[in-house]
C-alpha cells in the first residue's frame, strides 16, 4: 500500500541526514471506533449540548477536523532520532504541527499510517526535524490525513548541511527521489499566517476545565516512546515549556511532581489539546476546514481561559491564541484553509 517515496532526498542534507532518511519505517495501524472520538472531541470542550459531537445516535455525528492529529500519533513519535549528536530526549520540544485533510474522516475505522523523515535541519547549536505521516484507510487504500510535525531538538545540531527550511524565503518544495523530476509542495505547512493590521474578524473565548488535561490524556492510549523515556528516566529542564506530543499517558500533563522539574507550577495541558480548542473555535466561527497549521510558542494550564481570535482572508482564516488571565500567546502562525466558504456555519 505503500504511496510515499522510499526517502525525501535534498542535495543539502548531510551524510549523516541522507543516511537517517533511508532508514524507512515499518507501517503502523490504528484502530478506533465511535467511543474513540466522542472521547476527543470531549477532549478538546465539547459540551453534552453539542450533540453532534458528543452523541453517536445524532444524525450529524462526526469528529471534529483536529481528530486527524490523532492516528498518526504513534507512529510520527516513533521515528529513531538516536542518530542526531548529542540527543537528549529531555531537550525535544514540539515546535509546530500540520494537518491535512484528505477525505471525510470515518466515525469508526482501521487506518493505516505511512512514516517518513521530510526534513532536518541543523540550526547550530540544536536540530530541527519534520516527519509527515500519510494515514489510509486500511480496507479501501483512499488517503485521508497528512500530517506534518515539527520537532526541535536543542544540543542535537552542529551535523552539518541544510539550515534553512523549505517554505522560507518562497522555497516550498522537496524533491521527492534523486531521480524524480516530481516535487512535493510543503504550501500551507510552511505558511507563516502572519495576522493582518487590523482587529480581529471573530474572538472566542472558552475557558478550559481543570480536568482538562486528566480527561485528554485517555484520548490515545499509546504513549510517545520519545516522552516516556525522557519524562520517567531523565528530569526535564526549564525550557520544555513547547513540548506538546499529546494523546498519551504524560506524566507532564497530570503529576505536580514532573511539572515541578520541567519548571511548572503545575501540570500544563498538552499542546494538541489547545489547538484543538482554537480549532473547534474557527469551525464555529467559518465552517469546515481542510487543513490548519499551528506553532506552539507557551503554556496553557488547566483551569485558562483561552482566546482566540480570527481574521479571514480570502479563503483562509489566520488565528492566534492568547491566555486571558496572562495575557500570553500560546498559538502563533496558525491559520485553516476553508473547505467550503458557502457551507453554513455550525
Amino acid at each position: 500500500m505503500s504511496k510515499l517515496p522510499t526517502a525525501f532526498v535534498d542535495s543539502e542534507d548531510s551524510q549523516l541526514v541522507a543516511d537517517a532518511k533511508k532508514e524507512v519505517p515499518e507501517d503502523q495501524d490504528y484502530s478506533y471506533t465511535e467511543r474513540d472520538v466522542i472521547l476527543y472531541n470531549l477532549g478538546v470542550g465539547a459540551t453534552e449540548q453539542e450533540l453532534q459531537w458528543t452523541y453517536e445516535g445524532h444524525e450529524e455525528f462526526g469528529a471534529l477536523p483536529t481528530f486527524g492529529v490523532i492516528p498518526q500519533l504513534a507512529a510520527s513519535s516513533g521515528i529513531p532520532l538516536g542518530w542526531l549528536p548529542n540527543y537528549n530526549p529531555a531537550k525535544l520540544l514540539h515546535g509546530e504541527q500540520y494537518l491535512s485533510i484528505k477525505g471525510s474522516i470515518p466515525t469508526e475505522a482501521t487506518l493505516v499510517n505511512e512514516t517518513r523523515l521530510l526534513e532536518v535541519l541543523d540550526k547550530g547549536k540544536a536540530a530541527s526535524v519534520t516527519t509527515l505521516v500519510q494515514t489510509r484507510d486500511k480496507r479501501t487504500g483512499q488517503l485521508l490525513l497528512e500530517n506534518q510535525s515539527t520537532l526541535f531538538i536543542r544540543g542535537a545540531g552542529g551535523f552539518g548541511g541544510k539550515r534553512i527550511g523549505t517554505g522560507t524565503f518562497g522555497r516550498t518544495r522537496l524533491r521527492l527521489s534523486v531521480s524524480s523530476p516530481v516535487f512535493i509542495d510543503r504550501g500551507a505547512a510552511t505558511a507563516t499566517n502572519v495576522p493582518p493590521k487590523r482587529a480581529p474578524d471573530v474572538v472566542m473565548e472558552e475557558k478550559t476545565s481543570f480536568t482538562q488535561a486528566a480527561l485528554y490524556r485517555l484520548v490515545h492510549s499509546r504513549s510517545s516512546p520519545h516522552l516516556r523515556h525522557s519524562l520517567t528516566r531523565v528530569p526535564m529542564p526549564q525550557p520544555m515549556h513547547r513540548i506538546s506530543l499529546s494523546g498519551d499517558y504524560n506524566p507532564l500533563h497530570i503529576s505536580p511532581e514532573f511539572a515541578s522539574m520541567g519548571g511548572f507550577d503545575k501540570p500544563i495541558l498538552h499542546g494538541l489539546c489547545f489547538m484543538g480548542i482554537a480549532g473547534k473555535h474557527v469551525l464555529k466561527s467559518y465552517g469546515p476546514y481542510k487543513d490548519i497549521k499551528v506553532r506552539f510558542a507557551g503554556v496553557v494550564y488547566p483551569g485558562e481561559t483561552l482566546v482566540t481570535e480570527m481574521w479571514k482572508e480570502g479563503d483562509k482564516v489566520i488565528f492566534t491564541a492568547k491566555i486571558k488571565e496572562r495575557g500570553t500567546t500560546v498559538l502563533t502562525s496558525a491559520g485553516v484553509t476553508l473547505a467550503d466558504e458557502d457551507k453554513p456555519k455550525l
